[in-house]
């Protein structure tokens, strides 16, 4: 089963008197790359997310926001960080005054702003009960996100598959076309032959034992059963359990060698034609495959 890079997780809720939000955006990149917003007083929790992002969800580019509103803590000095939120409606404002937006709605946007709500001094044993309870909306967040992927991969397996497919069916007709191929190649050698066997320099045996070390340079049997296996197996290994974009990627390298070394030997317009098409499927496929886990 394929999993995407590319997902999506939201977890919201209350919890007395805390207001929880925590949302994870994914996309896709060769190793865990997480940028993690945590409210001031979690900041040494960095590392339990990040630890839990690398098992969760393996690897991309993580955007990671908790935020948590202490809503039944009050309007008093003691919780609410006046500069900050002075800082952030100034800034708000400024901004609404050069789009000519709307200004209704500034105030509870600075007041929810990160760390203007602190919720005044908080004991440790209140901290590890917040993080516990934040803990369990990052793991519905996560398994959400996890969700999304797995949407995502099932729609990109298709098209994997599609393009697998279309190469197939091209490999087939290039097997079809191989003998004709292989007949105008011989064809050309004769003529050849004919032409310069006048000369009194003209040595038959050697020629003949040239020709078969051509023609053997130019046989594609064993690329074209080595294609048909490589391709056999990128579908075996999309039915995997686990997702193995790694695994795929390697697999389709391949493919690109025998699609390679066909079209260098096929001497035949019409067979470097499907050369072609089938190359063009390949690279349709190694786009996909940036973006698989």
């Amino acid at each position: 089963m394929l999993k995407s890079m590319t997902g999506f997780g939201l977890a919201k809720g209350q919890h007395e008197g805390l207001n929880i939000t925590v949302e994870i955006r994914t996309l896709n990149s060769k190793f865990l790359d997480a940028q993690i917003r945590l409210p001031k007083n979690l900041q040494d929790k960095e590392l339990d997310v990040r630890n839990k992002l690398s098992t969760s969800l393996v690897r991309g580019k993580v955007s990671v926001s908790i935020e948590v509103v202490n809503e039944s803590a009050g309007l008093n000095s003691s919780v609410v960080n006046q500069d900050l939120f002075k800082a952030y409606y100034q800034e708000f404002n400024e901004l609404a005054e050069e789009l000519n937006a709307d200004k209704s709605d500034l105030f509870r946007l600075a007041l929810h702003s990160p760390d203007v709500l602190n919720g005044g001094s908080v004991s440790d044993d209140e901290v590890t009960e917040q993080w516990k309870l934040i803990n369990s909306f990052l793991d519905k967040a996560l398994e959400k996100c996890n969700e999304f992927r797995a949407q995502e991969g099932a729609k990109l397996e298709d098209e994997l598959v599609a393009y697998i497919k279309n190469i197939g069916e091209k490999l087939d007709e290039v097997k079809r076309l191989d003998p004709e191929r292989t007949q105008v190649i011989r064809d050309r050698i004769h003529d050849h032959q004919q032409e310069i066997s006048t000369s009194d320099e003209f040595d038959k045996n050697r020629f003949e034992a040239e020709m078969i070390y051509y023609i053997e340079k130019l046989d594609i049997s064993e690329e074209l059963v080595r294609l048909k296996a490589h391709l056999d197996y990128f579908i075996e290994v999309l039915a995997l359990p686990e997702s193995q974009g790694k695994k795929l990627g390697f697999v389709s390298q391949e493919i690109g060698r025998e699609i390679n070394t066909i079209g260098s030997k096929a001497n035949f317009a019409p067979v470097q034609r499907m050369v072609i098409d089938m190359k063009d499927d390949l690279e349709k496929i190694k786009e996909q495959l940036l973006n698989i886990i």
